[in-house]
């Protein structure tokens, strides 16, 4: 029979033991989920299109991280301002690129991204060079600490997430009737009957997310073109993937998807289905600018 001294010498070891365990425990750097994130894309005309960075022809879009966040942007700038000697997709690029530099800097919200557009709008109302035009705008921060996404989007930009072969959340459309949406403009003098949207009318949303989801942000060239069903199709295909290369294969594979598609004038896209649900008779895909941003969340 253990005599008192070793039985206490037992305990104190054994208490001794689960107290440094759970200090070691408490003490253990918390491991946090991550965006791991691609880009691709074309300008509707290649051969007019000047390569620059965060710019698919009309297009815009950035990727910026922060310790507790990873942030993506895609933004499409209104085709119509060519006409008036405006080139559409200045607005979009400044609109993205001050966006990224305010996440850079820390300088936004998080759990607020519709804030993050407006403070980025705010930028170009008092840039030294005067930006004038119009475009949509779609942002989907993921915020690290709580493992959700937290999104803004103005417009027919947007996103979808997919995890185990189904769509969970995805944004929707903000249209003042068809092919209109929803847009920040900033027009020239004398321009008063321009659509103009207050960033405060984004659609916002929060979303919990997991390790393996897929998040595709894009702008209208790929969801005007590519049936959502061979999108979810192609994304089941990287979820959980975390080798950036595997990534990028599927991002440049639905960029050129969405490109072909929107040359074809004998596809019934979904461009053309939702005009017919407006009672225009249209077949073929849309030719746009197409931009892709592709992220899976792991650890």
């Amino acid at each position: 029979m253990r005599s008192w001294t070793t039985r206490w010498l037992s305990r104190a070891l054994h208490q001794n033991w689960q107290a440094a365990a759970s200090a070691t425990a408490e003490n253990k750097p918390r491991t946090y989920s991550r965006f791991i994130s691609v880009v691709s894309g074309f300008p509707k005309n290649l051969a007019q299109s000047k390569y620059k960075p965060g710019k698919m022809g009309d297009d815009a879009w950035f990727i910026a991280n922060t310790k507790t966040a990873d942030v993506l942007g895609v933004a499409d700038g209104v085709g119509g301002w060519r006409s008036y000697g405006i080139d559409p997709g200045e607005f979009a690029m400044v609109l993205m690129r001050s966006c990224e530099r305010l996440v850079k800097f820390n300088r936004f919200d998080p759990v607020k991204p519709v804030s993050l557009i407006a403070s980025g709008f705010r930028e170009l109302q008092y840039n030294r060079k005067c930006i004038l035009g119009s475009s949509t705008a779609c942002i989907v921060v993921f915020n690290r600490e709580d493992s959700s996404i937290y999104t803004a989007n103005i417009g027919d930009s947007g996103f979808i997430i997919v995890r185990k072969g189904e769509i969970v959340h995805r944004s929707e459309d903000q249209q003042h009737y068809f092919n209109t949406p929803f847009q920040l403009s900033l027009p020239p003098p004398g321009h008063t009957d321009v659509l103009s949207d207050r960033p405060e009318s984004a659609n916002t949303t929060t979303f919990p997310v997991c390790n393996g989801d897929v998040i595709l942000v894009a702008t209208d060239g790929v969801f005007d073109n590519v049936p959502i069903k061979l999108l979810v199709d192609t994304l089941q295909g990287v979820e959980g993937e975390n080798d950036q290369v595997k990534l990028q294969m599927c991002a440049n594979s639905i960029a050129l998807m969405a490109r072909t598609l929107s040359f074809d004038s004998k596809f019934l896209s979904p461009f053309s289905l939702n005009a017919r649900r407006n009672n225009i008779n249209a077949m073929g895909g849309k030719p746009d600018d197409i931009t892709v941003v592709l992220a899976t969340v792991t650890t």
